[in-house]
């Protein structure tokens, strides 16, 4: 996790300029979301669990508190809040919103999908279960229903394209989750990848680390 961690240091030092301008551009508010919360993608759901509030928008904020809720040191989040908002938010911003795009938009969040991913999300980021079996049958040797450190690495270098600038999200995504949520054997289970399509996963990871704050 060191590592993953050194890879995003250098985008913490703009988290206080992010932030201060996000909260500049709150005056200017948010466009209206316009996802329903009873029929989302796998991928919505898998990015609401940052959504503290439910109202259909991700700040830098509330992503800096959902990395800490899942297991993260609070140095890791706001480094990871300036790295995915500074290049998510942009992509998921309607048209015509007032800059700076620092909010990430739910509803949009499939058009911030990056190349040399698991091919389990189709594009509008719905869960392709056959695409999902599919990975385990492929890539899970020593045991059929968990992935090893070194199985999940083959996993994403067979699935690179030809875009080097996309091999580095699936890694430092993968390799996060692999940290928290493997066994302490080093097997990430089935059931945990699942979540992590869905973001089922997080809320597990936040009842182990804050089991209090999780039954708020």
């Amino acid at each position: 996790m060191a590592g993953h961690r050194q890879s995003l240091a250098a985008a913490s030092l703009k988290l206080p300029a992010l932030l201060l301008l996000w909260i500049f551009s709150l005056n200017w508010g948010h466009a209206v979301a316009h996802f329903d919360p009873a029929n989302m993608t796998e991928l919505q759901k898998h990015v609401s669990f940052f959504d503290h509030n439910k109202d259909g928008f991700i700040t830098p904020v509330e992503t800096i508190q959902g990395f800490v809720a899942i297991g993260c040191e609070y140095a890791f989040a706001t480094a990871a809040s300036a790295s995915i908002h500074g290049a998510l938010a942009p992509q998921t911003t309607p048209a015509g919103t007032p800059l700076p795009h620092l909010t990430i938009y739910v509803e949009n969040i499939h058009k911030a999908m990056h190349g040399s991913d698991s091919g389990v999300y189709d594009p509008k980021g719905r869960f392709l279960p056959q695409k999902f079996e599919e990975l385990f049958k492929t890539y899970a040797i020593l045991r059929p229903d968990a992935l090893t450190l070194a199985e999940m690495h083959a996993m994403l270098f067979a699935k690179r394209d030809l875009d080097p600038i996309s091999w580095a999200p699936p890694e430092i995504e993968w390799g996060l989750l692999f940290t928290l949520a493997s066994d302490w054997l080093g097997f990430l289970h089935k059931d945990s990848v699942r979540g992590i399509y869905d973001g089922s996963v997080f809320t597990k990871l936040e009842k182990k680390w804050h089991p209090s704050q999780s039954d708020i």
